[in-house]
């Protein structure tokens, strides 16, 4: 009965664990990288370390050693090198690597906005796993609209995977990430455009108007010559679908066309709905996720009979241009803005290569340090009125070197 207990408790442990949006897997080459440019910034400190002269006098016996010079290995000299170490060097180092560290640390976003409607939580949803090759993690890669801050989605998309290593760095996301970042822009109110008179194409307000011909003439004098409304508004939040073969963004939406004479109430003239399916593009650039739409599939049918539908078949065309013209550029031009990922400030994604997977794609890439990391660390630096660079007490480990 024990063991079945155990086993319900496991069971039900797994059913209630988060599951990621977004891992990113930093593998031993970028590890190494970090090491030497860590091993430059040290070098770099120690060069505004000063080590005063050391003159004195033992008994009989005078000294005088200058800062880059030491020629005498006697137990005392020996013994004075110590302590100077333990006095100025060490010290420092420690005060430098935990200053690098913190620095590069407080650089990564982890619930920042990102933009004026939607925000992005990059939260860790256990700890970093660290093997002999790679140093593992995992982020609940959720997006959420801004106006509610405790809103939040539930993740049912398939776990990313990270299988390989030969890059420095692999970053996963799961249809969930591209999900909420949709579905958050939809709670925010985003996902609609509506058009105007002359914001109406040419070409299509005519063709509009000669569909609907028998409508509009049965109105009064005063409204037939009114400028002509076409709203598209999404009435579904859209979803993402990852494929081997690419991904696909599937959106729902009515259109509506209406005739809005001045100082009056507009009047309706058709409604329909419109499916559509774009394909998605994605690129790491720097440290930003990009996203570059192409409208492929499009159709429209009538909400009121099928007879209705038919008559739409001419409009089917032009609209799917309208939006590929006017619609389309909008999008993208937001999209291509893209969303940060979880990395440090002064690193960024060079060589990058994108692979779709069954519900999640990868990207490897290299790492680049666009900045140093003093020019990191001195821009992140606190404001302090004492000495920059006065270290605390080191830990018991480093009372000697």
């Amino acid at each position: 009965m024990a063991l079945f207990g155990a086993l319900f408790l496991a069971l039900l442990a797994g059913a209630q664990a988060e599951l990621p949006g977004c891992k990113i897997r930093i593998t031993s080459k970028a590890l190494e990288l970090v090491k030497q440019e860590g091993l430059r910034f040290l070098e770099q400190e120690l060069e505004t370390i000063t080590i005063p002269d050391l003159r004195g006098r033992e008994g009989h016996f005078y000294y005088n050693i200058s800062e880059k010079v030491y020629e005498f290995l006697s137990m005392f000299i020996t013994s004075g090198m110590r302590f100077l170490l333990n006095q100025q060097i060490c010290p420092v180092l420690y005060h430098a690597g935990t200053v690098l560290l913190n620095s590069l640390l407080d650089t990564v976003p982890v619930r920042s906005a990102v933009d004026e409607l939607v925000g992005i939580d990059y939260s860790l949803v256990k700890d970093p796993v660290a093997s002999a090759s790679s140093l593992d993690m995992e982020f609940r890669g959720a997006f959420f609209p801004l106006a509610e801050g405790n809103w939040s989605l539930r993740n049912r998309a398939v776990e990313p995977q990270l299988p390989e290593e030969e890059r420095m760095v692999y970053v996963a996301f799961s249809e969930f990430f591209f999900d909420s970042a949709m579905e958050s822009y939809f709670q925010a109110g985003a996902l609609k455009l509506s058009l105007v008179g002359a914001k109406v194409p040419h070409d299509l307000d005519m063709l509009l108007r000669a569909t609907y011909f028998g409508n509009i003439i049965l109105l009064s004098p005063a409204v037939i010559d009114s400028p002509l409304k076409l709203e598209l508004q999404v009435t579904a939040p859209p979803r993402c679908t990852i494929k081997p073969s690419g991904t696909t963004i599937s959106v729902t939406a009515s259109v509506t066309i209406a005739l809005v004479p001045p100082d009056q109430p507009e009047v309706k003239l058709s409604s329909m709905t419109m499916d559509a399916r774009l394909s998605a593009k994605m690129a790491l650039q720097g440290k930003v996720l990009r996203t570059q739409l192409d409208l492929r599939r499009f159709r429209i049918y009538s909400n009121q009979s099928a007879l209705e539908s038919l008559a739409l078949i001419p409009l089917q065309a032009p609209l799917k241009t309208m939006l590929q013209i006017g619609v389309m550029p909008m999008l993208n031009e937001r999209t291509w803005r893209g969303v940060q990922i979880p990395l440090p400030e002064g690193i960024d994604f060079v060589r990058e290569v994108v692979t779709n997977h069954a519900g999640f794609l990868t990207i490897g890439a290299d790492l680049h340090f666009a900045k140093g990391l003093r020019e990191v660390i001195e821009k992140n630096r606190p404001a302090n009125t004492g000495d920059p660079r006065a270290p605390s007490a080191p830990p018991p480990s480093m009372a000697a070197v």
